[in-house]
């Protein structure tokens, strides 16, 4: 059994492989690389538990014996939703392991999504940690309400695994919803053999349409995205890699990050959330050297950094990505955090561009870098699909041997993001320097970028017009200078309709709350273009004059954000 993809054409693939991109090796290699002289050397630092390389071969190994026990096969697909924990690198190497396909959704995704994320891949596993505020589960083990018994529903109680506290035993911190424990002999491995080119597990999309879409990974792509990555950013074993940003998140796990640590042997030391007031001294405790961070979070780090007692001297690089970093804020990372700073524009689909570290300060601090692989081929285009003049701003078009061909169960989507040469159309508008590095300039798909979260303006239309006072709403972003931008609701609605009662309604919908609008404007029609649709474009120009406090300008009403 196995997950249906869109492969490469085989020619392709063949040239990627002959190459040496792809090695028929699986993704867990990055772990087994190190079972021997290197099996003593330190994985993991989680709070106060460590973690040698040896462990977590051993550990992941007995909870993929574990599932085969319990009948889960290669091809059946899994749900997760776990924090930053020891347990989530050992859990994803434990379904790798035994080719179970997994979905690794954000900490902060709420009921809405996980459902959505279920409805698509029909999992036969489904691992939550009871600690998260949405998994009810009484003394008496019964499972009331919410996300718990939604997905109970979907595998039954024997398929829905439990993260508890930290024990000892990591095999042990985990149970079934059934009351059984999850149980293996301590020497026991998996009995399957995993084919490199078929899907390792799904990332997800930053959402352009519609719930997130899911990007089927392969071993030999990934793998390769990460080797490479880690050329790139030259880590070495001595490398210890902070994992503040969600774990599971494409940039933390692989650009290099903690897959590219554990490929160099180095640590990956997790934190729980990446405030300064957390991070600081976890990097003073363990002399981090590199850390991964969207520009909100650089920018509190930035002006915590003076005031600390922490000693941060350890670090290194602090890489910045997901969202565009502003040059002034980039000129501050040498000065107040006493480390080279490396731009890191990537994407969950594939394409990782790299600021390198003996670039020049201007490309550093103007630019969010190159293609890291010398088959990435880019391409950007005008809306008629010419290539624009060196400079210029057009749509970002990319192909090669670790972006995808196609997301998971969406042909008619694919068919608009994909042309007939297999390149990808990002979404994104860039420039190129004559020397190759790009330059973001905006996106081009209904997005909002807030800090790094992707908020699909659409989905979140979709969910706001289902209450019962909404005739209609439109989302766009307006500019923040700290989160970079943040999301304005325009709704028409029925007289006397309050922001507060439209969050309470998302929040009952399940949608997390960094998808909630930062701040609503009510009005009594939305413009349109010519031909007839809402002009987004005046709408986004209109929110960057909406004032922050209550104002009642007769057609329209706006509020600024309440908790």
């Amino acid at each position: 059994m196995s997950v249906a993809f869109t492969p490469w054409p085989a020619e392709v693939a063949a040239r990627y492989r002959a190459k040496g991109y792809w090695t028929g090796d699986p993704l867990t290699d990055v772990v087994e690389r190190h079972q021997g002289a290197a099996a003593e050397a330190t994985a993991i630092l989680c709070g106060e538990r460590r973690f040698r390389y040896a462990d977590v071969q051993r550990l992941s190994d007995r909870l993929a014996a574990a599932f085969q026990a319990r009948g889960l096969l290669p091809g059946d697909t899994a749900l997760v939703q776990l924090p930053n924990r020891a347990e989530f690198h050992i859990l994803f190497f434990a379904l790798l392991k035994c080719g179970v396909v997994p979905v690794n959704a954000l900490n902060n995704h709420g009921a809405f999504e996980l459902s959505a994320y279920a409805r698509q891949i029909e999992p036969r596993l489904v691992v939550l940690a009871r600690s998260h505020p949405l998994v009810a589960i009484d003394p008496a083990g019964s499972l009331p309400g919410s996300l718990t018994a939604t997905l109970a529903g979907m595998v039954g109680p024997d398929r829905l695994l439990l993260l508890g506290d930290p024990v000892e035993d990591v095999v042990g911190a985990f149970a079934w919803a059934d009351g059984q424990a999850l149980s293996a002999a301590p020497d026991a491995r998996p009995d399957h053999s995993v084919d490199a080119s078929g899907v390792a597990f799904f990332q997800l999309s930053g959402g352009s349409t519609g719930t997130p879409k899911l990007i089927p990974r392969t071993h030999d792509d990934y793998l390769y995205s990460v080797r490479r990555s880690v050329e790139v950013c030259g880590l070495d074993a001595g490398c210890r890699f902070l994992c503040a940003l969600p774990a599971p998140h494409n940039f933390t796990l692989s650009s290099p990050g903690a897959l590219g640590v554990f490929h160099a042997g180095g640590t990956v030391v997790m934190a729980g959330d990446p405030g300064p007031a957390t991070c600081f001294p976890l990097i003073a405790r363990h002399r981090v050297t590199w850390a991964a961070l969207v520009p909100p979070m650089l920018s509190v780090w930035l002006d915590a950094a003076p005031g600390t007692t922490a000693d941060l001297s350890s670090l290194e690089v602090v890489q910045v990505g997901g969202a565009k970093l502003s040059p002034a804020v980039a000129e501050r990372v040498p000065e107040r955090l006493g480390c080279r700073l490396q731009q890191v524009f990537g994407m969950a689909e594939g394409l990782v561009n790299y600021t390198r570290l003996d670039d020049d300060p201007w490309t550093v601090v103007n630019t969010q870098g190159r293609p890291m692989s010398p088959d990435d081929e880019v391409r950007i285009l005008d809306p008629a699909g010419r290539p624009v003049p060196q400079g210029a701003v057009g749509e970002l078009w990319a192909r090669g041997p670790y972006t995808f061909r196609g997301y998971y169960k969406a042909d008619q989507h694919n068919a608009r993001v994909f042309d007939a040469e297999g390149f990808y159309c990002s979404g994104d508008l860039v420039s190129m320097t004559a020397d190759g590095n790009l330059i973001v300039c905006g996106r081009n798909k209904d997005q909002i970028n807030r800090g790094g979260e992707k908020i699909d303006a659409q989905e979140v239309e979709d969910v706001l017009a289902a209450h019962p006072a909404v005739g209609h709403a439109a989302i766009v972003a307006m500019p923040d200078p700290l989160m970079g931008e943040r999301s304005c609701a325009f709704v028409i609605a029925a007289p006397d309709t309050r922001p507060s009662e439209l969050r309470r309604f998302l929040r009952g919908q399940g949608l997390a709350d960094f998808k909630l609008p930062d701040r609503f404007v009510f009005v009594a029609d939305l413009p349109k273009t010519a031909v007839g649709k809402i002009d987004k474009q005046t709408l986004r120009e209109r929110a960057k004059s909406v004032p922050s406090q209550h104002a009642h300008t007769g057609t329209a009403q706006t509020e600024a954000t309440a908790p």
